[in-house]
């Protein structure tokens, strides 16, 4: 389940894991909301950890990374940020964007 995080508390969370996706969000979003089911999904099905920032109650976090419309998604790998990803995504679209930028191999259903 997505860990909800703050201006104090993502850089550490994101810094305790090896592959983190930092989902900055609003609740008055609406693309933000359809994709929060997809990526807790996402996160039972690939080895990557979600952090989620509601923008509203902290906006720390769009200052540093720039961030100008929401959905925006951060990527870290080793609790470095190295790509930005910006708007709702079909979940197989989002997962093959995932595998491919944290370069995880695809897995078989039938292996």
């Amino acid at each position: 389940m997505p860990q909800t995080v703050n201006t104090k508390t993502w850089q550490l969370a994101a810094t305790q894991h090896k592959r983190v996706v930092l989902d900055l969000w609003a609740p008055w979003c609406g693309p933000c909301r359809m994709i929060a089911p997809m990526l807790e999904t996402l996160e039972g099905e690939l080895p990557v950890t979600v952090l989620r920032l509601n923008i509203d109650e902290d906006k720390t976090a769009t200052d540093a990374f720039h961030v100008q419309s929401i959905p925006t998604l951060i990527l870290f790998k080793n609790g470095k940020a190295f790509e930005k990803i910006t708007g709702a995504y079909p979940k197989a679209q989002l997962e093959a964007h995932l595998r491919q930028s944290f370069q995880l191999e695809e897995t078989r259903d039938d292996d």
